[in-house]
């Protein structure tokens, strides 16, 4: 098994200069960390301009990692746009699909990220992927607990629904710990 993880966005060039890479922030170094304890290789990149994404130059980079049948795609927030609509242009078999608050549906406060969005989401998905896992917060925006309503009806699955976990980012979970994701890439 190895797992890839794909970050989400920042609204400007100027948020995602403060800090921490995207890709370094929230609970994504806590997962790669253990699993890597399990002997798991990790892919946790940072994708071009996360404040101004653009889906080509994202999939020119993702797709310089190993993607197999026993590969864990992970994403979080634009990053399950991007998943999604990667796996429904090239319909590769993969292990398991896990979206994490995912951002799909395109959207006037989201304009920024729009080119990701751009896409239909292929409900053939279902049929190379072997199990498909999104989670959610109930105090997510209105957007996101939509985007989440979309995917479940459309793959016909129950999403993961948490508490009090907002966007699953630092500021709104206050922690950096994630065993819930981590629990669903092991099982």
């Amino acid at each position: 098994m190895n797992v890839i993880i794909v970050h989400g966005s920042n609204s400007s060039e100027e948020d995602a200069r403060k800090g921490k890479p995207e890709n370094k922030r929230h609970w994504m170094p806590w997962i790669k960390k253990n699993l890597e304890k399990e002997d798991i290789d990790v892919s946790n990149k940072l994708y071009p301009k996360d404040w101004n994404p653009n889906y080509t130059d994202w999939k020119k980079e993702f797709e310089k990692n190993r993607i197999d049948q026993n590969t864990v795609l992970v994403g979080h927030s634009t990053g399950c746009a991007f998943l999604l609509r990667w796996l429904g242009e090239k319909k590769r078999k993969v292990g398991k699909l896990i979206l994490v608050a995912p951002a799909v549906l395109p959207s006037e406060k989201w304009e920024f990220i729009n080119d990701l969005l751009n896409f239909e989401i292929n409900r053939d998905i279902r049929d190379f992927v072997k199990k498909i896992t999104v989670f959610v917060s109930n105090n997510d925006s209105k957007e996101i607990l939509k985007s989440v309503e979309v995917i479940s009806e459309l793959f016909s699955i129950a999403p993961v629904k948490l508490l009090n976990r907002g966007h699953f980012t630092l500021e709104d979970m206050k922690k950096e710990e994630f065993p819930e994701l981590l629990c669903k890439i092991l099982e």
